[in-house]
């Protein structure tokens, strides 16, 4: 932990309020206004603190509730998701894994059994029963599968058309589509590359279905330094993760400018909200939190490992203190689930996301103690930086899918403990024939984040 990292003096903060300089547009208008309404809550908030010192809190048991609530029965509010009913099975089921909430088996084989009716039978899985298989809904259900993470969960995944539905999406320049004739971007190869790692393809299936990926992500990097969603495409924070998570999972450090890429994304934390911006000159929001709070780790990792420098993840370079002041004061709902900014409505989406930064500002320096605002009550389960689940739901993914591709007497030493499958998962592999991955799911390197939303402001 960086000694000199302290919780912010709000009251000091207001000098970074916007000034437009006598020119107003729209943009400086509406920045303006969120400034006003966030000010007043942090005025309030010192306030109250004077009054209380164990503020602020995570309110826990309100957000297990609206969340437990939600998995069971969703309002009608939510009939406009209809496809992507996998998504909010998985953004309920991290956050509450981030949470540290446990679902019944009973509850949690009901959702393994909806999320096998979405599963397609040409690969992949669609947004519901009968949908269309899509690549967005397909990491949602891994990543699902993976957090619930039994036998029958893991076995729900159908690795052999899983590969079938990929290679059927994927373009010849390595570029992914969301769905057979859909939209090309850099979420298709971020979610396609995502699911083999946590599936566990093999070294040379990987190498034959992602050749020329580094190179088609590298394309989507703009003037600014983030990524857009295809070439010549507006840097954006949900793109760039997905392309910063991509290639740490290939190994394609050396494919873009990794030092414009930090400078972009360090500069989208807002001075005076403490939270991110998901592209230049927009508003906070509070699952930019995760989309940019764990880029910045992210990038680090990839510059460490291209430079040899280990020590460069041992300092965290974004406010942690700030990030989770904006979560904590300013994006919590009183009855349960969390928001974009003050005066919108809790949603599962960034419930999930918000949660998952608040986990990456506590828990993004691996070689020092969770940095937690408040009391400690307030901390969080840490999070896969890169796959966005829990690291050990990753880990045992991972070494499930191995198993099962072994012969069987080799499979019955590795239970003996005469075989090691923890290889390093730190890069591409330097021998083909061992079962090594990028995805660095051991459980030293928790520092490296992920997902998918890139279609947001």
């Amino acid at each position: 932990m960086d000694s000199e990292e302290r919780p912010r003096t709000l009251s000091q903060y207001k000098r970074f309020r916007t000034n437009d300089e006598g020119r107003k547009t729209f943009t400086s208008i509406d920045q303006i206004r969120t400034e006003a309404s966030i000010e007043r809550i942090y005025d309030r908030y010192e306030q109250l603190v004077a009054l209380d010192p164990t503020l602020p809190k995570l309110h826990r048991g309100d957000h297990a509730r609206y969340l437990q609530v939600s998995l069971e029965r969703l309002s009608t509010a939510y009939e406009s998701l209809d496809s992507s009913r996998p998504w909010m099975v998985y953004w309920i089921l991290n956050a509450a894994s981030i949470l540290n909430l446990r679902f019944s088996h009973e509850l949690m084989d009901r959702v393994v059994d909806f999320l096998i009716k979405c599963r397609c039978k040409d690969g992949g899985f669609g947004g519901g029963p009968g949908q269309d298989a899509h690549l967005a809904t397909t990491y949602a259900a891994v990543n699902s599968l993976c957090i619930i993470g039994t036998e029958k969960a893991l076995n729900a995944i159908d690795r052999h058309t899983l590969k079938q539905f990929m290679w059927a999406v994927r373009e010849s320049n390595g570029a992914f589509r969301m769905h057979i004739g859909g939209e090309l971007d850099v979420r298709g190869a971020y979610c396609a590359i995502s699911s083999a790692k946590l599936c566990s393809f093999t070294p040379e299936e990987e190498l034959r279905l992602f050749e020329g990926t580094s190179s088609w992500i590298a394309e989507c990097q703009t003037y600014e330094g983030g990524f857009g969603g295809a070439p010549d495409l507006e840097a954006h924070g949900g793109y760039s993760f997905c392309a910063a998570a991509a290639l740490m999972l290939l190994g394609g450090e050396n494919q873009c400018d990794l030092n414009a890429l930090l400078r972009w994304t360090m500069n989208r934390q807002m001075a005076y909200e403490g939270g991110f911006q998901g592209r230049t000159n927009k508003l906070v929001d509070g699952c930019y939190s995760f989309w940019q709070g764990a880029l910045v780790p992210i990038v680090q990792g990839l510059i460490a490992r291209k430079e040899g420098q280990q020590q460069i993840m041992n300092v965290s370079l974004f406010n942690r203190y700030a990030l989770q002041e904006y979560v904590l004061i300013c994006c919590q709902r009183p009855n349960g689930g969390l928001i974009d900014k003050p005066g919108k409505p809790a949603d599962l989406y960034h419930t999930c996301y918000t949660l998952s930064g608040l986990a990456v500002a506590q828990h993004c320096e691996t070689h020092s103690l969770p940095l937690v605002l408040g009391e400690e009550r307030n901390e969080v389960l840490p999070t896969h930086p890169v796959h966005n689940i829990p690291p050990k739901a990753a880990l045992d993914a991972y070494r499930y899918f191995i198993e099962l591709d072994q012969p069987a007497s080799a499979a019955d030493e590795h239970c003996n403990g005469k075989q090691q499958t923890d290889v390093p998962m730190d890069g591409s592999s330097e021998n083909g024939s061992e079962r090594q991955s990028s995805s660095h799911m051991s459980e030293d390197s928790s520092s490296n984040y992920t997902s998918s939303r890139a279609s947001e402001d």
